[in-house]
């Protein structure tokens, strides 16, 4: 049987996988969109949004690792989170309405997905406690 050591050890674990591949996710699709990569820039077009709007969600991907990365800031770190979810999910929703495949819109899926892991994993020191006393 684990104990409870073993198993905060363990979370702490998946917590760090799923967040660093969150992190490498944001930051590769990021660079992409800031560097206005033509394959990126279709999507975009495909979806139906302006491409300035790449340099603004590849600067909040950015920063939003930079947040959650780092140790403190949690009211910081729950606004990155809820950052990433609502790009995420917007990109879900608008491959969904466009009606694009599921080859296109599986990465969104993916990062959506290691977001809502990472943030329901962290660690109590990476959490906003709330003492009702």
């Amino acid at each position: 049987m684990e104990t409870s050591a073993q198993s905060q050890k363990t979370k702490k674990i998946i917590y760090w996988i799923f967040t660093i591949w969150m992190s490498l996710g944001m930051v590769s699709t990021a660079i992409v969109q800031l560097m206005k990569n033509k394959d990126e820039l279709a999507n975009f077009t495909n979806l139906g949004y302006p491409a300035y709007l790449m340099s603004i969600i590849g600067v909040c991907k950015l920063l939003g690792v930079i947040a959650v990365l780092i140790p403190k800031y949690l009211i910081l770190k729950e606004w990155a989170y809820a950052g990433f979810f609502f790009i995420m999910a917007g990109a879900v929703t608008s491959h969904l309405i466009v009606g694009d495949s599921a080859e296109r819109t599986f990465p969104a899926v993916l990062l959506l997905a290691l977001v809502v892991i990472s943030w329901y994993s962290r660690p109590a020191s990476r959490k906003i406690s709330v003492n009702n006393h």
